[in-house]
């Protein structure tokens, strides 16, 4: 019996496992407020800016399948790290960025190290707690990453408006040192035999609702994580301040944290397909404020929601994905965590392209459009693989 499965044993991520999420949720949220400033400095447009973003999100994600296979032959915690420490080394560089296209190359390092991190300590809770309290321990991780995310978003905007935007960048890669020293004190979890690198990633790519967890997980990160990234550009392009669009769209963070704890209450009483029901309808009223009136307000109460999205609807997929073929839980998950980072790049490269073009309306009522009939594919896809009795 693997560790995963054993009838008592951890209920939460160790603070060291969290610790680490932490600081891969600051990078990867923190270019949001500097995009324009960056842009301003370097001299670029706001599409070529958007590039340091999407070239993060793209290598975050074509990474994953490679970080899985790694996680499962090498181990949880060695893994991490060792990209930890490579992704200091990235941060350094992007640092020190002089021209747009070494910047770019750094943040794309940055993400594809970084990228490492998420997925394997979703499997690490995957490995080390019992299923039935898998979704609240994920969420407990999740609320790090929340942490992690409004930090950037705030702290980001405020450092760029009164110092500098490079600060930004040198913050995660000191982290990233003192994370990898902390888990040093951590044991490797026990992990269910595999066969050789070419036989687990075949049984998880042949099997059906692998295909179908992945596939809704990049159409999740396009409408929520991609589309999020450019709050602050489109309240920006309304005359806002860097550090007020940081702020405001800070309130995802705090939107997790907050309904994060809902979930642990609420996934005692309530099935996987009706928490992703009221994920799903967060994101959509949150898409039709924006479509309605762009303002810090709208975007507060948009960021607000989709943190309740993530604490609900991807918090049931990330469930969903540790349990869908345990003895390949490594690779499985960073196929998922994979698919919703290139889904991330490419909602935020289209996104980017409208909102050049000054067309937010048009960009946020697609996306809540998308949302909508994405909620319903999630629901009807989970009911179906459960099962009546499940339900």
């Amino acid at each position: 019996m693997s560790t995963a499965d054993a009838p008592s044993g951890p209920t939460r991520p160790p603070l060291p496992v969290s610790l680490a999420a932490f600081v891969s949720s600051f990078d990867r949220f923190a270019i949001s407020p500097l995009i324009v400033l960056v842009a301003a400095d370097l001299g670029a447009t706001l599409t070529q800016a958007l590039t340091i973003a999407s070239a993060y999100f793209l290598a975050y994600g074509i990474s994953q399948p490679v970080w899985g296979v790694l996680s499962d032959k090498l181990g949880r915690l060695r893994l991490m790290k060792a990209t930890l420490l490579a992704a200091a080394v990235a941060g350094a560089v992007a640092t020190f960025a002089p021209n747009l296209t070494i910047l770019v190359i750094a943040r794309a390092l940055s993400g594809a190290f970084y990228g490492a991190i998420v997925p394997t300590s979703m499997t690490y809770v995957g490995d080390t707690v019992a299923e039935a309290h898998r979704q609240p321990a994920l969420t407990d991780l999740m609320a790090a990453i929340a942490v992690g995310t409004a930090s950037a978003t705030a702290l980001a905007g405020v450092l760029a408006h009164f110092a500098d935007w490079r600060i930004v960048f040198a913050i995660p890669a000191v982290l990233a040192i003192a994370s990898a020293i902390g888990l040093r004190g951590l044991p490797e979890p026990a992990r269910e035999a595999t066969g050789g690198v070419i036989s687990t990633i075949r049984a998880a790519v042949t099997n059906r609702w692998v295909l179908v967890v992945i596939g809704l997980a990049f159409v999740e990160g396009a409408v929520v994580l991609g589309v999020l990234t450019l709050l602050a550009p489109a309240l920006q392009s309304q005359g806002v301040g860097a550090a007020i669009a940081g702020l405001a769209t800070a309130a995802y963070g705090v939107g997790v944290i907050i309904t994060s704890r809902m979930v642990k209450v609420l996934s005692r009483r309530l099935s996987m397909p009706r928490l992703m029901v009221i994920g799903g309808s967060a994101t959509v009223i949150g898409f039709a404020a924006l479509t309605i009136h762009l303002s810090t307000l709208t975007v507060i109460i948009a960021a607000l929601l989709l943190g309740a999205t993530w604490s609900f609807q991807h918090s049931s997929l990330q469930t969903w994905a540790t349990a869908v073929l345990p003895r390949a839980r490594g690779t499985v998950v960073a196929l998922f965590a994979g698919c919703l980072f290139a889904g991330s790049a490419l909602g935020t490269s289209v996104g980017g392209t409208l909102g050049d073009n000054d067309q937010w309306t048009l960009l946020f009522a697609i996306t809540g459009l998308v949302a909508l009939v994405l909620t319903a594919t999630i629901v009807i896809s989970r009911r179906t693989y459960a099962g009546p009795r499940r339900n």
